[in-house]
């Protein structure tokens, strides 16, 4: 079970430092993801969303730094026990039979919950299919099964909704969300669909050039903003500190600000903004200095795998 002890990360990262192919990917990532919170893991492509989700999963060593799962490191026994990650590329054995996947998982799985595994599947994918025959969609069901029927503590999920339809998209999003809520698992899942994260993410990380440009909880970070509407004319902006980015269209400005929300006089109006609005100004604006609700102690030692192992 989860160690709900108060300070419990589900993941923690301390001065990570990821280099593949020789070219730096994570560059001295300090961040933590509560336990038992659904965070959605958000930046543009080569960003780092994938290799930190691989490092996180136990699957890349860090080059400096540390990463740990629950307290654990993840490519240990204790580590790989509570994890379940599901990459893009979803591996599967095409030539066995859905059941036989299942019956794999159940195999490898001391924990494993059958029940859980079968929210997953629906009438459409038929256990006696083989899986080279399945849909992208349904290959992406499958492995989802394998990753909820391991009752793991903590789900690591590398774009899981890309190859649904709208259709599984939201019996997806729904089995996950219930068994966040039912068990308390963690879920670390990464998306370019950002409409699709309001109301499901209680966290947001976003990663932008391997660096964190935004991290805390979700409704914390839209709170401390403010989206304000006005005229276009060159004077008429004002004149505020935070200016997270600023839009003008046609006879329109908007700025999103960060801040105590102190509204401008005249004729600015000022609203909180959606997270989807919140996420694409600071995806648009990497000069913005980055929103991060719980920094982490910067006297905490930070050392090499190799050190760390010696």
């Amino acid at each position: 079970m989860i160690d709900r002890t108060e300070g419990t990360a589900a993941v923690r990262a301390d001065g990570l430092d990821v280099r593949r192919g020789g070219k730096p990917v994570l560059r001295g990532l300090r961040l933590e993801i509560p336990a038992g919170r659904v965070c959605a893991l958000v930046g543009p492509n080569g960003g780092g969303k994938t290799t930190f989700l691989e490092t996180a999963a136990g699957l890349l060593r860090p080059d400096r730094g540390t990463v740990r799962l629950l307290g654990e490191d993840p490519g240990s026994d204790a580590g790989r026990t509570r994890l379940a990650f599901v990459g893009q590329d979803k591996p599967l054995y095409p030539r066995l039979t859905v059941a036989e996947t299942l019956r794999m998982g159940r195999d490898l799985n001391p924990g494993w919950r059958p029940d859980l595994a079968a929210r997953m599947l629906d009438e459409r994918i038929s256990e006696r299919a083989r899986v080279g025959s399945l849909s992208g969609g349904q290959r992406t069901r499958v492995a989802l099964a394998l990753a909820l029927g391991k009752a793991a503590d903590v789900l690591l999920l590398d774009e899981p909704l890309a190859d649904l339809d709208p259709l599984s998209r939201h019996h997806v999003t729904s089995v996950l969300m219930s068994d966040a809520a039912e068990r308390g698992t963690s879920i670390v899942m990464s998306s370019h669909v950002l409409a699709e994260l309001e109301g499901m993410a209680d966290e947001v990380l976003l990663l932008d050039h391997g660096r964190v440009r935004m991290s805390g909880p979700a409704d914390e970070a839209t709170a401390d903003h403010r989206l304000l509407t006005g005229p276009a004319a060159e004077d008429a902006a004002p004149d505020l500190p935070g200016v997270v980015e600023t839009r003008t269209r046609g006879r329109q400005t908007t700025l999103l600000v960060r801040g105590d929300g102190t509204v401008p006089g005249g004729p600015w109006q000022s609203e909180e903004p959606s997270l989807e609005t919140l996420l694409m100004s600071y995806l648009r604006s990497p000069e913005a200095p980055a929103w991060i609700a719980r920094p982490l102690d910067d006297t905490a030692p930070t050392a090499t795998h190799q050190e760390a192992a010696a």
